[in-house]
């Protein structure tokens, strides 16, 4: 596995942002491998994302919350008044999946993961159904199954915040999971849970978005991986795919053609947050 630092920074648009994170690599000793950069007009934002090897740094980044690397680059990011954040490619994200019965994003997810494309340890997947435990078995991944229905749904919350809490994962991804998460969990984790929804959005919000798409006569179907936010598939979109369709297909055909770009589309947001590639301002994001 390589080991790169990823510096990722966003920040009032002004000269001589770029020229100053360059020097600071540079006078510590790192060499620049990838710069990226955006600047948004309407926001008056810019953001960048550099990746540097350090194997010459003179910046201590032994340490997990790399409060070193804190120190020295404060100056920098209260001259440009930034947002930033500093990682490691070496360090494997924790990730928990959420799964409901449909089990093909999950399988996608975990296939990448045992091939390497997805560097990241899977510690737990939690489902509601008992349908994807084989796939789990297979993987040789714990597999909770906490059922939620109207009578116990404020106990099996409860219950899963206490498995969330003991495996502290970096990332949650909703793989299909088809329940609505309280507002206090998901504000536990802001812009650390990934959804894959199953329509073009902001087109079909809710349940049942193929039928709604069938019943409209649309051309073309989609999925849209975004960030969970208290608002019900509105959070900022990280990555989004279409597929066309004709007048003789079926809501079965809508479905079947729609699992393709779920999967993709999910696997692909996960791979770029866990690659770092995700920088959120507003209800948007960039993607480096």
């Amino acid at each position: 596995m390589k080991n790169t630092v990823i510096l990722l920074t966003s920040c009032p648009d002004r000269k001589g942002e770029v020229a100053t994170i360059a020097d600071f690599v540079y006078r510590h000793g790192g060499n620049i491998l990838h710069a990226d950069e955006h600047a948004d007009q309407e926001s008056g934002l810019f953001l960048m994302r550099v990746e540097f090897d350090p194997r010459d740094f003179d910046i201590d980044l032994s340490q997990k919350d790399l409060n070193d690397f804190s120190r020295h680059f404060a100056p920098v990011a209260e001259t440009f008044h930034m947002t930033w954040r500093v990682a490691q490619s070496s360090r494997r994200p924790r990730m928990i999946i959420f799964v409901s019965k449909y089990g093909h994003c999950l399988a996608d997810l975990l296939f990448r993961r045992q091939s390497g494309e997805l560097a990241c340890d899977i510690p737990l997947i939690i489902s509601n159904h008992p349908d994807n435990q084989p796939i789990a078995a297979f993987y040789k991944i714990p597999y909770a199954m906490v059922p939620v229905t109207k009578e116990n749904k404020g106990e099996a919350e409860a219950r899963i915040q206490a498995l969330v809490d003991e495996h502290r994962p970096d990332l949650i991804v909703l793989a299909r999971y088809m329940q609505i998460l309280p507002q206090d969990f998901v504000q536990r984790y802001p812009h650390r849970i990934i959804n894959i929804h199953h329509s073009f959005l902001p087109a079909f919000i809710g349940a049942r978005p193929y039928h709604q798409a069938f019943e409209r006569g649309v051309k073309i179907i989609g999925a849209t991986s975004h960030y969970v936010t208290e608002v019900l598939d509105d959070g900022p979109i990280i990555e989004q795919d279409v597929a066309r369709i004709s007048h003789r297909d079926e809501v079965e055909d809508l479905i079947r053609k729609g699992r393709d770009l779920e999967k993709v589309v999910l696997s692909r947001a996960v791979a770029w947050h866990v690659e770092n590639r995700v920088l959120v301002y507003g209800n948007k994001t960039v993607v480096f």
